[in-house]
């Protein structure tokens, strides 16, 4: 099942992997941008406590698991960016 055709507003709470099958964290909430009622990102919180949070575009998804609640990337760890 592909990003697009899922909808990313359900994924609180999913284990995101890079590439690599590396964890990233988990999706703390979706993030809209250019259209009110789709989502263009997602946040991911990369730790239990921490503050550190990435920003995840629906682009880099390549597989969403509803079944196992995970979320595959096409990209590398390094390759999305963090912010706060």
């Amino acid at each position: 099942m592909t990003a697009l055709a899922y909808d990313l507003t359900e994924t609180n709470g999913y284990l995101v992997s890079d590439r690599e099958g590396r964890i990233v964290g988990r999706v703390e909430c979706p993030m809209y941008g250019t259209m009110p009622d789709v989502p263009d990102a997602l946040s991911v919180r990369s730790g239990f406590l921490s503050r550190r949070r990435r920003m995840v575009p629906a682009e880099t998804i390549a597989r969403v698991d509803g079944t196992r609640g995970t979320i595959a990337l096409r990209v590398e760890r390094e390759a999305i960016r963090s912010f706060l």
